[in-house]
């Protein structure tokens, strides 16, 4: 016996063929599954997704050319390779064009089809590796660009290293910007899990009628539309991480669901009765506060002690404002490289207006900022000048040059601001303080409702 390759299903209406290539595959070390006719064939594959797909062109029913465009809508990097008859190479060209990747002409002896399906299994296991591979530079590249020297940054970086070594849930507490989706990132790819898949689900994004079937996948024909099978998030990160990103925006109704799956380990697809066991790390997200949501009624407490194991609290960029010069200088460095003109710093006036300005964007809004400074600076320091509107007001004791028209502008976003604050405040006060309520009536989600609470200073 070999050693094991690839799940493969053979699709052959002629008996004696099809138990000759099961039996001289599996003895290489191939796990085979065998179907008689296009028809069995698809619901085989649509129970295993297997890697690869062996299947003759013309069989009783659904034909190899309907087969494989069954396959490439269901799981498009499955390999598929045809057999045709002497004589049907033009039908086996119009194969590859649908996504095939070899065929081969009857009659072929054992040994040529092995050493094809060999050279599929090869390529298709090089290309995984490249893909893990890439993901893992990707993600050491994000963690190192969570730079910090402060106490508070030091004490994430300890408590990435820790939870990284267990599979214990982990809820990410920060404020947009602050860098939620890098810690997890880290965790990920710091972890025993690093080589398997890598999901990321935006709870905010998902409407509240597709949720399920993003989430826990669908069978064909579970509901109007669903023309093929698909696979949910859940199940695309089997044996690897699934990061829950704001996952106080999901609806109260379907919050049981996800705590049965998370405390089972089992999910249901639309349209099945059959359970599917999952091996998952959860890791999730929140700018609210999941207590609040709890006091509101919005959020599940039994859920909440769920994906709570470890709490890991990000802090604002306004909080640990000796990490800004380091933070600055790494942007410069990322938005510098490849430039023909070579900036070489940053001012002490803009370091000043860097430490007193609020950073109500925290992270993100920096990089922003020195991104755009890059852009318009024409010499080898970035100078006030090149900062933007909103940053040049700060500057302290010295005329700045400012953009044209800058008295409407600066009006202009002051009684924005202004109307804003108090429409919340009017809003907060005709639902005696209930968020929730008040983001209805001001016709926006409680995600933005929160971010303007905070960066108005409106929280008590």
């Amino acid at each position: 016996m070999g050693e094991f390759k690839c799940r493969l299903l053979i699709v052959e209406d002629e008996p004696l063929l099809r138990v000759s290539m099961a039996d001289a595959l599996r003895e290489e070390g191939w796990v085979v599954d065998v179907a008689p006719d296009g028809t069995k064939g698809a619901a085989v594959f649509e129970e295993r997704l297997h890697d690869v797909v062996v299947t003759d062109m013309v069989m009783p029913g659904i034909g190899g050319m309907d087969l494989l465009k069954r396959i490439k809508a269901v799981r498009p990097e499955t390999n598929v390779v045809i057999i045709t008859a002497h004589g049907s190479v033009g039908q086996a060209v119009e194969a590859m064009q649908e996504g095939a990747v070899d065929f081969i002409t009857k009659p072929f002896s054992m040994a040529q089809l092995l050493v094809r399906l060999d050279n599929v299994c090869a390529v298709r296991q090089l290309r995984a590796q490249n893909v893990r591979l890439q993901e893992q530079l990707e993600a050491r590249n994000s963690f190192a660009q969570m730079i910090g020297k402060s106490k508070a940054m030091q004490e994430v970086f300890d408590l990435i290293r820790l939870v990284a070594t267990s599979d214990a849930s982990v809820l990410i507490y920060g404020e947009s910007g602050t860098g939620k989706e890098m810690v997890a990132s880290a965790i990920h790819y710091n972890s025993q899990r690093r080589a398997r898949p890598y999901v990321r689900v935006s709870c905010a994004s998902l409407p509240e009628t597709l949720i399920e079937s993003e989430l826990f996948g669908f069978e064909r024909g579970a509901f109007t539309g669903a023309g093929d099978k698909r696979i949910g998030r859940f199940e695309a990160a089997n044996r690897g991480t699934l990061f829950l990103d704001e996952i106080g925006e999901l609806p109260l109704s379907f919050q049981v669901k996800m705590l049965r799956v998370l405390e089972e380990r089992q999910i249901e697809r639309l349209g099945s009765n059959q359970s599917i066991d999952i091996d998952i790390r959860v890791v999730s997200a929140s700018l609210l506060s999941l207590e609040e949501e709890i006091k509101g009624g919005r959020f599940r407490e039994d859920l909440f002690f769920r994906v709570n194991t470890v709490e890991i609290d990000i802090p604002p960029l306004r909080e640990r404002r000796e990490d800004i010069p380091l933070l600055s200088f790494a942007f410069l460095r990322e938005f510098t490289a490849g430039r023909q003109v070579e900036i070489a710093g940053i001012s002490d006036d803009v370091f000043d207006i860097f430490e007193s300005y609020p950073w109500t964007g925290n992270v993100r809004e920096l990089r922003n900022v020195v991104e755009r400074s890059v852009l318009f600076c024409r010499g080898d320091t970035i100078q006030v000048e090149h900062l933007p509107a909103s940053l040049r007001k700060k500057a302290p004791g010295r005329p700045v040059a400012p953009p044209s028209h800058p008295v409407e502008v600066s009006n202009l976003q002051d009684a924005v601001k202004q109307a804003e604050i108090s429409a919340i405040r009017a809003a907060l006060a005709k639902t005696e303080g209930k968020r929730s309520d008040a983001a209805d009536i001001l016709g926006v989600s409680r995600k933005t409702l929160w971010e303007k609470i905070r960066n108005y200073g409106l929280a008590k």
